[in-house]
Parts: structure tokens; C-alpha cells; sequence
């Protein structure tokens, strides 16, 4: 059973690191005015998918109660919750800063960082204490 939350978490951290890529090629593409970043990472992406989908192994393993659990823990962390203090945020720049303020994706692509970091340092330490339970035993 370790193995198995062992495995949810660490597929999970690799797809929240694979959608936060994504969102942040979408602002160097915005910045430099070309759409090669997004399309790079969009086949990477899509190259992951094909991979999840064709393997049977990895799509048993994708199935699991555990596995679904943590990515709606990830999803939570590095998008519902970074989305309203995005929009949040940047009224509180528009007020305090007037016309000069970062784009609105940067502010969500910073937050979503901050929350996909919070999500894999709370996996890594739940992931200590139980080893430390069960070494206890």
C-alpha cells in the first residue's frame, strides 16, 4: 500500500510540475511574441498523454483511488486556489501600483509555483513522518 501512495504521489508532482510549464510557457511566449515555448510544451505534454494512455500498466496505475486523490489535492493547490488569489492579488497591485502591474498570468504563474511547492513539501513530509511510524514499529 506504501508503494501505491508512494508512486500517486510522485505522478502526481510530475503532472502538476508538467501543467505549471505549461502555464508559465504561455507567459515567455507572451513576452517574446512567439508561440514556439507553448507549442514545445504542448507536445511534451501531449507525448506524456499518448505514454499514459497507450501504456497499460501506467493507465491501472492512473486508476487507483490514491492516485485520483492526490491530483485533486495537486489541482487544488496549484490551480483553484491560486486563480482566486490571482484575480485578488492583482486588484490589490492595480490599487496599490496604478497602471504599472505585471501581467495577470504572471501573477497566477507565480502563485501556482507557490502552491505546486507547498503541495510537494506537504507530500515530502507526510511521506517522512509515516516512514518514521513505521520504522518506529
Amino acid at each position: 500500500m506504501q508503494n501505491v501512495r508512494r508512486y500517486a504521489d510522485i505522478l502526481t508532482s510530475i503532472e502538476g510540475l508538467m501543467w505549471l510549464a505549461l502555464a508559465w510557457s504561455i507567459s515567455v511566449s507572451m513576452h517574446k511574441g512567439s508561440t514556439e515555448p507553448t507549442l514545445a510544451v504542448l507536445f511534451v505534454v501531449g507525448a506524456v498523454l499518448l505514454f499514459s494512455w497507450a501504456h497499460k500498466p501506467l493507465r491501472y496505475l492512473l486508476r487507483r483511488y490514491h492516485v485520483r486523490k492526490r491530483r485533486t489535492d495537486m489541482w487544488i493547490h496549484t490551480l483553484a486556489l491560486p486563480l482566486l488569489l490571482a484575480m485578488a492579488a492583482h486588484i490589490l497591485l492595480e490599487a496599490l501600483l496604478g497602471r504599472w502591474l505585471p501581467p495577470k498570468i504572471l501573477v497566477f504563474n507565480l502563485l501556482a509555483t507557490a502552491g505546486w511547492l507547498t503541495f510537494v513539501m506537504t507530500l515530502f513530509i507526510k511521506f517522512v513522518i509515516h516512514s518514521v511510524k513505521t520504522s518506529a514499529r
